[in-house]
């Protein structure tokens, strides 16, 4: 597999940060030459994903979420998503549409969302240590 370098941005896991992680994507993917619905989906998965990690992984405290992206074999997007907080304690629950632990004004539907605008979804995660999302989305283009 052919892999760039890696691009890295680190934010404070605060929710005002999710827009400024999306223009980073989003930026990020233009060197690919995406459509407008990739773009679209490409800022939605990252959206999700860094919203998990700002609401799940530091609820009440301060953390960091870390993102990478990468393009792997000249038209896939590689982009992981990564904090060192709570974890999940049962991953495979946690991706169950309509689950959260963010109680009533969460929907439950992150890790959905993300499965649903991208190729592949991998999330690893171990309590108390944190949780790594990585998203990948193979860029058609403008054909």
């Amino acid at each position: 597999m052919n892999k760039s370098p890696k691009t890295r941005l680190e934010l404070p896991a605060e929710s005002r940060n999710e827009s400024f992680a999306r223009v980073f994507a989003a930026s990020y993917a233009a060197r690919l030459d995406p459509t407008l619905e990739e773009l679209a989906d490409i800022r939605t998965v990252i959206s999700e994903a860094v919203t998990n990690a700002v609401v799940h992984a530091y609820p009440g405290k301060k953390g960091t979420v870390h993102i990478t992206a990468q393009v792997l074999d000249g038209d896939t997007l590689e982009f992981t998503v990564k904090d060192r907080g709570t974890g999940i304690e049962d991953v495979a629950r946690a991706m169950e549409p309509m689950f959260t632990t963010g109680g009533e004004e969460r929907s439950g539907m992150g890790f959905t969302i993300m499965q649903s605008f991208t190729d592949k979804v991998t999330v690893t995660s171990k309590p108390g240590k944190g949780t790594v999302v990585k998203l990948r989305k193979r860029i058609r283009g403008k054909l």
